[in-house]
């Protein structure tokens, strides 16, 4: 059993996904509860995409091993990544139970119970997680030794999604969480740094204390901190609203005590929570009237009041288009159609309407022709004027052709598409943008190397 387990890890340190998932399945075949093989597995399975297949895999370890602690962490953190936060909690707990000072459970725990309100019962679980915890190295399986990246993030949500882009069979990843990283304690070795703390208006603090962290260091940074603070939602309007092509709304940031009515100069108008994204805690106000009854749905003590920009075309439907922004370059990344003004992939009309795919698919692959030559001045103006290495921006079109802004910022998650084959079309652009990722970490980690003198 022990070469057939080891065959797998070979396999999967290969790169080899679909040899190693089949030889995990021998392993489970002769022994069905298999721990490693069912958690391994899961991880597989989620590293090309699979959730459900991971899903079920972790599922079966957690039900076979309820005491392990391990596949409590794996299945509460895809619970929590797919918005189950009740569920991700009861996981965490259950490996707190089993090992009360396993630092993963508190770090999970602290991020659900935080996600569902309870700041206070989150607290304790943050020192506990963090405080002599701020840097993890990361699951490495790659056979040669990998180019060693430092990975700046929060532990406090507000990060780049960054697991695809840094292959864990070519990158060895240490974690470092910003606000419990003692000044005093060296950094790993590193040849470059990626900074993942990318939400501006919710990590504010986080990115001042990395900025001076990244003060001890030589390494190529990309995305640096002071960059990433200029990109919070008001900031980033204002800077680019006089951008050639760009109708950028106006945005404002409030306390929740000094919105009423008055302060609303024209409706609908768009309220949310900053730091809050996915749609969530943010609403569309279309009478003064109902101005009271949305701040008081709202958490936080401050919210954005976001002039509505309308992106409906001719026949009724928002568009809302996404483009990464790569080592200077513009990468297309989905097209998103609805027949409602929140417009996100997930809730859109795309997998019931072949027309809006075909729409899609022209997109992504002849971007120029379809936005027209205002629009893809206005990018390139855009990427330009925030100067970060990898961000992204979502937008719609506006009758004229010029640019209307939604968000653009470091936050921008590159997620290949699920594995129906209805869904093929937009695997090209996908797997374009993240080797573009990775193609400039390891330039950046080359010239480290250079700058080290190795």
């Amino acid at each position: 059993m022990n070469g057939l387990l080891d065959r797998a890890r070979r396999l999967s340190a290969e790169g080899q996904d679909e040899a190693a998932k089949q030889a995990y399945l021998e392993v489970l075949r002769r022994d069905p509860g298999h721990f490693s093989a069912l958690n391994e597995l899961g991880t597989i399975a989620l590293a090309t995409g699979h959730r459900s297949a991971a899903h079920t895999a972790y599922a079966r370890a957690v039900q076979l091993h309820p005491g392990n602690p391990v596949g409590r962490i794996n299945l509460g953190n895809l619970c929590f990544q797919d918005g189950d936060f009740s569920a991700a909690r009861t996981h965490y707990e259950a490996a707190l139970a089993a090992d009360a000072a396993f630092p993963e459970a508190h770090q999970g725990l602290a991020r659900a119970l935080d996600a569902l309100g309870d700041a206070a019962a989150a607290e304790p679980h943050w020192r506990a997680g963090f405080v002599g915890h701020a840097l993890v190295p990361q699951r490495y399986r790659g056979t040669a030794p990998g180019v060693r990246v430092l990975l700046l993030v929060s532990a406090r949500f507000g990060n780049v999604g960054t697991q695809l882009i840094l292959d864990d069979r070519l990158f060895e990843v240490v974690a470092l969480y910003a606000e419990y990283h003692e000044p005093a304690q060296a950094l790993p070795p590193h040849v470059v740094v990626f900074n993942a703390i990318g939400d501006a208006d919710l990590c504010g603090a986080t990115l001042a204390r990395a900025a001076a962290i990244l003060e001890r260091t030589s390494a190529p940074v990309i995305n640096a901190p002071a960059l990433v603070q200029m990109t919070g939602r008001a900031d980033t309007a204002r800077r680019l609203a006089g951008l050639p092509g760009v109708v950028a709304p106006a945005i404002v940031r409030i306390a929740k005590r000094a919105l009423d009515a008055s302060a609303v100069s024209r409706f609908p108008v768009l309220l949310r929570t900053p730091g809050h994204h996915m749609g969530s805690h943010f609403l569309r106000v279309e009478r003064p009237e109902e101005v009271k009854a949305a701040v008081d749905r709202l958490p936080g003590d401050e919210l954005l009041m976001i002039e509505y920009l309308d992106a409906r075309a001719a026949d009724g439907m928002a568009r809302k288009y996404r483009v990464m922004f790569i080592d200077g370059a513009l990468y297309p990344l989905h097209l998103a159609i609805s027949p409602d003004w929140k417009v996100h992939y997930f809730s859109s009309a795309m997998a019931s309407e072949s027309r809006h795919r075909a729409e899609e698919r022209e997109f992504l692959e002849s971007m120029p022709a379809v936005l027209g030559p205002v629009a893809m001045r206005a990018l390139t103006c855009i990427a330009q004027r925030l100067g970060l290495d990898y961000a992204g921006i979502d937008f719609g079109l506006n009758a004229d052709g010029s640019l209307l802004l939604f968000e653009a910022n470091a936050t921008m998650i590159i997620a290949p598409p699920p594995p129906d084959p209805m869904w093929d079309y937009r695997r090209a652009a996908s797997e374009r943008a993240l080797d573009a990722a990775r193609r400039m970490v390891l330039a950046r980690a080359d010239s480290g190397l250079r700058t080290l003198g190795r």
